[in-house]
């Protein structure tokens, strides 16, 4: 008769099933996401309708005057873009001006006051989106950087699949190996808990978009009441697709070779953008982040440090965990464009993605709110904004 086996063993055989089961997933999933930069164009000849680019802008001076040029640089014979420049206390009105001074196709528009019960962003997007001519309305944001051809493309897919939203996720450069294995593990947490893949599929509730890139139709965005609904949502990208989606059809793509970005400089200033808004992810739940926190330091950290003492079938079952973890970290960064042996350090990003999700939700509970580029957001109210 067998032995039972210990309960360190018993731990590790559920891990090393979770782990075969979300990597079967997570490899099959991404290879069925469409990229951006390989949609077909519009065959010649092919009507297409206005679109009007859209995006908000503070405090944005040393990046705008290098992404804008990109937007207006978009090979669409039908183009307007509007830039808003929200309460900006450096130089993003000037350039945006000038800018908008030698091209006739850009037109800013300067917000000097926020109303009540709105995040800046979110407003900026709205108001931009209210002066929108174009079918379609693409918000983006003030650093992301275009291909040509990518607006053709995307226009086109959308029109003849019939979608109402159509988001991709942009290729982020990164500078240093601890921010580019923490980016790594931002983007396969971003995979796992969206589950991309199932967004087109009406039955499944999972849905999602990119501020990088959020494509709508503009009849369905205003039906659906344009941004009012995320007025204080800083996750209003990801919200944005939840709306869209009840409204139509939405997909979620890749967009490396269509898209770029610098993310963040640093490590420690992804840590301080995330910090708004992971604890919005959770709907300010007290429960989610400690939660949360612990089932990522079990799954992907707990396996490499019990490899340290455990023996016999543990030790096995532990090493089998620790192998498809590492090897679907690796094969993750052939999606987030980063180099592959950042996947072999995955545990440690996810360690500091924990991390991330508990500084949220103490920094806002201690603070009583969120405070966004210079404007403090009360979390009463940001509690009463749920979608």
């Amino acid at each position: 008769m067998p032995l039972p086996l210990p309960p360190l063993a018993i731990l590790a055989a559920a891990t090393l099933l979770l782990w075969l089961g979300a990597g079967g997933m997570v490899l099959r999933g991404n290879r069925r996401l469409r990229r951006l930069a390989r949609l077909p164009p519009p065959p010649a000849g092919t009507a297409l309708p206005r679109v009007s680019v859209v995006l908000a802008a503070r405090n944005e001076g040393a990046t705008v005057g290098a992404a804008l040029p990109t937007m207006l640089a978009l090979d669409y014979p039908d183009l307007e873009i509007i830039a808003v420049n929200d309460r900006s206390e450096d130089a993003t009105g000037a350039v945006l001006d000038r800018l908008a001074a030698a091209n006739p196709r850009l037109r800013v528009v300067h917000v000097r006051e926020l109303p009540r019960s709105w995040i800046g962003k979110n407003h900026a997007l709205h108001l931009g989106a209210h002066q929108a001519e174009g079918e379609w309305i693409l918000f983006t944001d003030a650093d992301i950087h275009f291909a040509p051809d990518v607006l053709k493309r995307a226009v086109h897919y959308a029109r003849t699949q019939a979608i109402d939203h159509l988001s991709a996720v942009p290729e982020l450069t990164r500078s240093g190996h601890l921010l580019g294995i923490c980016v790594n593990a931002f983007s396969f947490a971003f995979t796992v808990g969206l589950r991309p893949w199932r967004i087109p599929d009406p039955r499944s509730r999972a849905h999602g978009g990119v501020g990088a890139f959020n494509l709508v139709r503009a009849t369905t965005y205003r039906k659906l009441g344009g941004h009012e609904p995320l007025r204080l949502r800083p996750d209003d990208d990801i919200k944005l697709g939840k709306l869209m989606k009840a409204g139509g059809f939405s997909e979620l793509m890749l967009g490396a070779g269509a898209l770029t970005v610098s993310w963040y400089p640093s490590t420690r200033e992804m840590i301080r953008g995330l910090t708004k808004n992971a604890y919005a992810g959770a709907d300010y739940r007290l429960w989610v982040p400690p939660l949360g926190a612990f089932l990522l330091l079990l799954g992907y950290v707990w396996p490499v440090v019990a490899l340290l003492f455990t023996t016999g079938p543990a030790l096995w079952l532990n090493a089998g965990s620790v192998a498809a973890m590492l090897m679907l970290g690796c094969d993750q960064t052939r999606f987030a464009g980063g180099r592959w042996w950042h996947g072999l350090f995955l545990p440690v990003g996810m360690a500091v993605f924990s991390y991330i999700l508990l500084r949220s939700q103490a920094v806002t509970e201690i603070t009583r709110g969120i405070t966004w580029r210079g404007t403090h957001y009360p979390l009463r109210e940001l509690k009463g904004n749920r979608l």
